[in-house]
Parts: C-alpha cells; structure tokens; sequence
C-alpha cells in the first residue's frame, strides 16, 4: 500500500496516486523530474522550503500549497510558479482534485517551531487511503487525534519528536503503517529508524524508506 510513496533526504517527500505527483517538503533532488502536479510545504525553514529543490521538481501547470504566514515569502521567492495557495492548521480544503486536511504541527517545549507560527502537517487522502505527513512537530495533543492508515512522522529529534517520543505517538494513532522521516542526515543518525522501528508495537508495520543519498 506504500509502493507509491518514496522519501529522499530528511523530510522529502514524493506520492503518486495514478493521476498527481504529490511532493511534500523537496530537498536534495538529483534529478530534474519537473513533474510535481503538487508541491506542499509545512513550515519556511532551508530544510523544508528550498526553492533550488522546488524548481527541479515544477512545471508550468504545478500547485505550490504553503502555510499562510509565508505565502508573502513564497511569492517572493517562487516566481517560476503561476499558482501558489495558502492553507491554515485545522483547514480542510480541496484544491483541484486534491483533498488535504491540516494539522498543527508544532514543538511543546522547544523554541524551533511554535504553535504560533501556523506550520502544518498534512493528511491527503490518496487511493482510498488517508496519509498523515506530520511535519515538523512533538508529540501534540493534535497529532494524537489524527485518525489516518499511513502516518509519516519526523524521529531525528533536536527539532522534532525523537525515535521513542515518535513510536509513542505512532502507538496511540495506531495507522496501518508507520514511515519515519527526518533523521540521518541534519539530524539524528542512520540507526533512529530501527530504534523507531523496535519501540513501534504490533499490528503497526514499519517501513524504513528514507534514502540516505
């Protein structure tokens, strides 16, 4: 049920449902593929928003979907992009043949991401799936609600949940699969995702897919 989703460096993200290329967060793209029906951001950090990455991946008909706090930014710096929209945490919205849910993706103590900042995870509903990418966030009373059959979720902490606080949350949402993302490479190591992977019980599967280069 993943076959179609792949993840690059740290939180990079690319979804295919038949009919879109869905990227979340491109980073480190090798490959002028320039075939990104949608390109999603949750927050404005150089991890997350690199517009050297989105130009790989866009075409002249690509959708931009930002957080509304820095859509003023990505009209400034994306200007090889004709439609940009912006979105709130808590939205539901249909953008084409699109359907995307927001969650507030924030840290609880940690002063990387603050609530007030209006970052966002996503959950997109694709083949009959819903598909939860978390973002940049803790473990939140916000992501704990999230009902989803596959949740991507950062591990490397620093910034974000670490291996154990990730597997906590991922025991309470209980989806149908589990994929770590944001670690190996800015932060934590090569070895978080197993250590996510031991701490994730059954009849939650885990599938490591992050590539490493």
């Amino acid at each position: 049920m993943t076959e179609n989703i792949e993840v690059f460096t740290q939180s990079s993200i690319k979804i295919t449902d038949g009919e879109n290329h869905i990227y979340i967060d491109p980073l480190g793209i090798k490959e002028e593929f320039c075939d990104a029906d949608y390109i999603l951001i949750t927050h404005d950090h150089y991890d997350h928003f690199s517009p050297e990455d989105i130009k790989k991946v866009a075409y002249e008909n690509t959708v931009l979907i930002v957080p509304e706090k820095m859509k003023a930014k990505a009209l400034k710096e994306i200007n090889f992009i004709n439609k940009i929209e912006s979105i709130s945490p808590n939205q539901n919205k249909k953008i084409n043949n699109l359907y995307i849910e927001t969650i507030p993706a924030y840290n609880i103590i940690k002063p990387f991401h603050l609530k007030i900042s209006g970052w966002v995870g996503y959950i997109l509903e694709i083949g009959g799936k819903r598909i939860y990418i978390a973002g940049d966030t803790d473990k939140t009373k916000e992501a704990e609600a999230v009902h989803c059959d596959i949740a991507m979720v950062p591990i490397g902490g620093t910034y974000t949940m670490n291996a154990k606080k990730a597997a906590e949350l991922i025991n309470i949402i209980q989806p149908e699969v589990a994929i770590p993302t944001h670690y190996g490479s800015i932060v934590g190591n090569k070895n978080d995702g197993e250590l996510f992977k031991e701490n994730v019980k059954a009849p939650v599967k885990v599938e490591l897919k992050l590539r490493f280069n």
